[in-house]
């Protein structure tokens, strides 16, 4: 019977305790390093699934922020190449991994601002040196404003844009990326531009076509 009553008392305890307790959660936007990178992947597919562009507008954005060289693995510059069976840098399906990697077309938007390797070979990407000129933060406004001022050069996927046909005078579209990029903030920093470039590249170095369509609806 004490036990009974000793159950009781706890449940209305807890009771009283819920009645002082705040009527609505908030959840941490925080993330652990252990986090999965497949859990932001579908955080940033959920977030983006109302936006729709026409790929003529996505592709102009794409060719300006696209390039044609992008750096990889440090360590796979150790490799011969030489088709060793026992090959540390071979990949299963069979090639190789590699330490960069160049297209005679902008191919992608890398997902980082600079990279160094130590064999003296660097990168500063297009985006880094156009887009945040005066600081590590850009507002929509200048965003959108230095995006449009970016060089377009035809790029490797979409549906093919000349250069001459390529002049942005619908802003939507940059403005809808900086959405993507930013989240709710007011302002982009360079390390959350990279950060979430890698989120929409699904974890890989450089964000392709299809990865950047996708993303603004462009399909």
């Amino acid at each position: 019977m004490k036990i009974v009553k000793v159950i009781i008392g706890s449940l209305c305890l807890a009771n009283s305790a819920s009645a002082f307790a705040p009527t609505h959660c908030t959840t941490s936007t925080h993330r652990t390093s252990s986090s999965s990178l497949h859990a932001d992947v579908a955080e940033a597919e959920s977030d983006v699934a109302s936006i729709t562009t026409d790929p003529k507008e996505a592709v102009k954005l794409f060719g300006r922020l696209a390039e044609k060289y992008i750096m990889l693995d440090a360590t796979a510059g150790m490799c011969c190449y030489s088709a060793c069976s026992d090959c540390e840098y071979r990949e299963p399906g069979g090639g190789y991994r590699m330490a960069d990697q160049s297209s005679a077309r902008p191919k992608w938007i890398p997902t980082y601002d600079h990279r160094a390797f130590g064999s003296g070979k660097e990168h500063t990407t297009k985006w880094n040196t156009d887009i945040f000129t005066e600081g590590p933060a850009v507002t929509k406004e200048q965003f959108v404003e230095r995006v449009i001022n970016m060089e377009f050069a035809p790029p490797l996927g979409g549906p093919y844009m000349a250069k001459s046909a390529a002049d942005i005078e619908d802003e939507s579209a940059a403005a809808a990326l900086f959405d993507i990029l930013a989240g709710e903030k007011e302002k982009l920093t360079r390390h959350r531009m990279g950060k979430e470039m890698k989120v929409l590249s699904g974890g890989e170095e450089g964000v392709t076509w299809n990865n950047f369509s996708t993303a603004l609806g462009a399909k």
